[in-house]
């Protein structure tokens, strides 16, 4: 794609500034519940964040036809958003609100936790036999840690098509695309499927720093090849980002303006210590 039919799709310029250095991030297994493993790419010890994404599992592609799928119990959380993303499968979310929603591929599900709410992550009994997907947090800044939780299910989102590729902007801004999610922080995440062989580039904000989670297939991105359940931290100041797809492929852009206050991530009811 030229760099007009470029700015046609995306409503962005083309820049050539010089680009940061990336950091690839191997993920960890970690059991969450009974039966479910997680590959866990943040926090990690070399990058604990990107922008206010403080925590980041990916989980399947995985048959569980023949068994319970995730069983995730009532647990609590504070100070921090988690956003369910699934590409297969089906979750029901419950929490202390009342609330009680089913979770599609294409759909989100977010909670704002603020000063705490406690939820579960199950699927239910006569569920689809592949469950994959993302579960993430994002760490609330101090002006919103404080409020009342609240739960949110959003069965649609924007999208833009690129010839073979289809960004889905799951929360903030990409390019041309807002999500209607509610969120603190200036951040993105989007979810881009290329059908197909695929080879140009991303639009980004230089001002975020960003990263790129290879959910399935094998793509190179910025001169690095990439392999599912891979994780490539890509700095700050890049406003463009060359992705070549060779075939089916499924990334999830990560970004945000860095935070820049305090956080811990080792509780897993937690987003930050506490005061």
């Amino acid at each position: 794609m030229g760099d007009d039919q470029h700015r046609d799709v995306y409503g962005c310029t083309v820049a050539g500034s010089a680009e940061p250095e990336s950091m690839l991030l191997p993920g960890h297994d970690v059991p969450l519940g009974r039966y479910t493993t997680v590959r866990r790419l943040l926090p990690q010890q070399r990058r604990r964040m990107v922008g206010a994404w403080c925590f980041v599992d990916h989980f399947g592609p995985d048959d569980v036809s023949a068994r319970p799928g995730m069983q995730v119990p009532p647990h609590p959380h504070t100070g921090l958003q988690t956003v369910t993303w699934l590409v297969e499968g089906e979750i029901l979310h419950r929490d202390s609100l009342g609330s009680a929603q089913t979770v599609l591929p294409g759909q989100l599900n977010l909670m704002t936790a603020g000063h705490g709410i406690a939820h579960s992550e199950q699927s239910p009994p006569d569920h689809p036999p592949g469950m994959h997907g993302l579960q993430l947090w994002v760490a609330l800044p101090e002006r919103a840690r404080h409020g009342d939780a609240r739960f949110e299910h959003y069965a649609a989102l924007p999208s833009l098509r690129d010839g073979n590729a289809v960004v889905t902007v799951v929360v903030g801004e990409f390019a041309s695309a807002r999500s209607p999610a509610r969120v603190h922080s200036p951040l993105v995440g989007s979810e881009v499927a290329f059908a197909a062989a695929w080879h140009d580039r991303l639009p980004l904000d230089a001002g975020f720093e960003h990263a790129v989670l290879v959910m399935s297939g094998a793509v190179d991105v910025a001169g690095v090849a990439l392999s599912a359940g891979s994780l490539l931290y890509l700095g700050q100041g890049r406003s463009e980002l060359p992705v070549d797809a060779a075939g089916q492929a499924r990334l999830f852009v990560l970004g945000g303006e860095p935070f820049d206050e305090p956080l811990c991530a080792a509780s897993r009811s937690n987003a930050r210590g506490s005061p």
